[in-house]
């Protein structure tokens, strides 16, 4: 299990170094609103200490500090580490960056931890949700986003077989095979303008604002880690009930992933 999640972060690591910059509404406070539906009110962010765990090339990091966030720990364990300060930069002084783990966080308090799209990634993301219940203030609370079961059955039939193909395949490769479903995706949105097809609030709400080169992302993004978990609501819940979170809530985003938050007592 170690091997697979060693692997997955070198993967992340790879991808967030070659393909670093992300701009437009992928980019955007509109997109993290998207994100964290109606569990969060970004207002409540203002001036408040915030943990990321999986900075990435730091996208969250910048949302969270256009929300009002006075202070941000990035914490980002893979080699994408020197693109994710690189890229925040301009706001070093409100960020402290740790490159390591989210399971070895050391000991803080912070208002709010956020985990956008990495649990899933994690074999096992227990010590990481623990550690994040350990660095809030009481009252404080964690959100995460994780790839959902429900609503993907037909999606899930297709993609779970490839992937024990792309997860293994040189990047140079699959970032052809990345293109050639740009391209289908693109025809998919654009015939989604006059029928009602799979998936069709999320293609009109969300990939249909992206730009072309945010869809590959998107699509390499779900084709290349060597690891990727769909939860089920009651398994993304027990995520944050099993530690002790409290006033646990979910949200099913566009009928095809699950926002959590829980409270700390």
């Amino acid at each position: 299990m170690t091997d697979i999640n060693d692997k997955t972060i070198k993967d992340f690591g790879d991808q967030w170094t070659h393909y670093s910059q992300n701009e437009g509404y992928y980019a955007s406070l509109e997109f993290f609103k998207d994100i964290c539906g109606p569990l969060v009110d970004l207002s409540d962010l203002q001036g408040k200490t915030i943990l990321d765990i999986g900075s990435g090339s730091g996208r969250i990091v910048k949302m969270l500090l256009d929300s009002g966030a006075s202070r941000v720990v990035a914490v980002e364990p893979s080699g994408a580490f020197e693109k994710l300060v690189e890229n925040t930069r301009p706001w070093e002084k409100k960020i402290e960056y740790l490159n390591l783990k989210g399971e070895n966080i050391p000991d803080m308090k912070v208002d709010y931890a956020f985990s956008i799209g990495v649990l899933h990634h994690i074999p096992d993301p227990q010590p990481t949700v623990q550690r994040a219940f350990d660095c809030l203030k009481p009252g404080g609370k964690f959100l995460i986003w994780v790839y959902g079961s429900e609503g993907n059955e037909f999606y899930l039939s297709l993609i779970q077989p490839l992937r024990k193909l792309t997860s293994i395949i040189p990047d140079i490769i699959l970032v052809g095979l990345a293109h050639i479903f740009n391209f289908f995706l693109f025809l998919y949105i654009f015939f989604n303008k006059f029928l009602v097809l799979p998936f069709h609030r999320y293609l009109r709400e969300v990939l249909a604002k992206l730009s072309r080169k945010d869809r590959f992302l998107v699509i390499f993004d779900q084709l290349n880690p060597a690891y990727a978990r769909y939860y089920r609501r009651e398994e993304a819940e027990n995520l944050l009930k099993k530690i002790g979170f409290i006033n646990v809530a979910s949200f099913h985003r566009h009928a095809y992933s699950w926002t959590v938050i829980g409270e700390k007592e």
